[in-house]
């Protein structure tokens, strides 16, 4: 369980400082994403962060592990139909380390859905969070694992299926 646990805050620690290291950018794509003017996006962006940073540590900590898991669900679950509302337009939605305008497709809808569904899960577990020695290596597999998805997700449908 611990290595689960480690990812999904890896994964909300580094949504967070990608927020924070530019904050132009994704308040762009905060604006084209959410709809509203950009200067509110860029709060909004900073808000998200702060609250991605939150419910990293709250995973962390076994008294608000529960609630930082249900944090972690509703903010996916909220990106998720935000893109779901978006589906088949192209932009750069700041799903991505790099600047990256790709269109907004069932794969790019699902990923936050399922980082979701692995935090529902986290927050079901009675078992107390339990530090092992490879919990952080299996943790940083997962995250290479989940990059790795990203940058297929980003191939042209063609070149998927070859």
């Amino acid at each position: 369980m611990s290595t689960l646990t480690l990812f999904l805050a890896i994964v909300l620690a580094v949504s967070a400082g990608h927020k924070f290291a530019s904050p132009h950018r994704l308040g762009q794509a905060a604006a084209r994403l959410i709809g509203i003017p950009e200067a509110m996006a860029i709060v909004a962006a900073f808000a998200a962060a702060g609250l991605e940073g939150t419910a990293a540590v709250a995973l962390l900590l076994e008294p608000t592990r529960t609630g930082g898991a249900m944090a972690a669900t509703a903010l996916w679950c909220g990106y998720g139909a935000l893109l779901l509302k978006r589906r088949g337009q192209t932009l750069d939605c700041g799903c991505d380390l790099a600047r990256r305008a790709k269109r907004i497709d069932v794969f790019s809808i699902c990923r936050p859905f399922f980082l979701a569904g692995l935090a529902l899960f986290v927050a079901a577990q009675p078992t107390p969070f339990l530090w092992t020695v490879d919990a952080p290596f299996a943790a940083l597999a997962m995250l290479a694992l989940w990059f790795a998805s990203a940058e297929l997700g980003a191939l042209p449908l063609s070149a998927r299926t070859r």
